[in-house]
């Protein structure tokens, strides 16, 4: 099976970076000339490519929703956090609630198409060294998901999960954007498999590993308080995580 993947990941890794650069200009065109709701087209289009192209090194990606995510609200998906290749299938199987990631202010220069899309998107851009920064920030994006009845994304962990083993929530982030998304809902997600593209190291990925994502039963936000709202979303997400 390595043998295979020192076969397959080039050809993966190209046809990823390609996607990547032939949609940068594409963004830019539509957010420029179009404006946000054509650019969000335009990144889901590139999130449905990039998902797609996960099939090369035999990852499919499916997500197993039983339940109904509300609509004309803020929605707050809370996801553990295994690897890189869990953020097109949350972009592209949720874009109808129009998912916009916290993510490191790092990400936002040097890559083609992701960070022009978290800069202009409308994403949380956080300087995990600058805590002053980060809750301004956080606020902002807080209050621009809670007017629009966009979709946040937040990964709690704060980093990824090397061998797909949970770490500690961390509450800051969730407890700003709950604070101002009383009306909205969580939805916790579970992620499994991601963290096994990358279980050889960087190279040669890991080959053959569908990846699933679960998706929980939705909680009002002002439902409970938030350290009780902050635990139940926990615990469902671990309690279905796959070692």
């Amino acid at each position: 099976m390595k043998i295979l993947s020192y076969i397959l990941s080039p050809i993966f890794i190209f046809v990823f970076i390609l996607l990547l650069i032939i949609f940068h200009p594409f963004q830019w065109l539509s957010y420029h000339l179009f404006g946000h709701k054509a650019h969000g087209k335009v990144v889901a289009a590139l999130n449905f490519f990039l998902v797609k192209s996960m099939l090369l090194i035999g990852v499919p990606i499916r997500v197993i929703n039983s339940y109904k995510i509300p609509e004309n609200t803020s929605i707050i998906f809370v996801s553990n956090h295994q690897s890189t290749f869990d953020i097109p299938p949350i972009g592209w199987f949720f874009r109808k609630h129009h998912p916009k990631f916290v993510a490191k202010i790092e990400l936002g220069k040097g890559i083609p198409s992701v960070s022009f899309n978290l800069r202009k998107g409308g994403a949380a851009l956080i300087n995990r060294k600058d805590p002053k920064q980060a809750i301004s920030e956080l606020v902002r994006f807080s209050k621009k998901i809670n007017k629009e009845k966009w979709g946040a994304i937040i990964f709690p962990e704060g980093t990824r999960s090397r061998n797909g083993t949970p770490k500690k929530f961390a509450s800051n982030g969730l407890k700003v954007i709950t604070k101002y998304n009383k009306d909205g809902y969580i939805v916790p997600l579970t992620i499994n498999n991601s963290w096994k593209v990358f279980k050889y190291g960087k190279f040669p990925l890991g080959i053959g590993s569908p990846i699933t994502i679960t998706t929980h039963e939705p909680i009002k936000v002002n439902s409970l308080p938030f350290e009780e709202l902050l635990q139940k979303t926990e615990t469902v997400i671990k309690e279905h995580i796959k070692q």
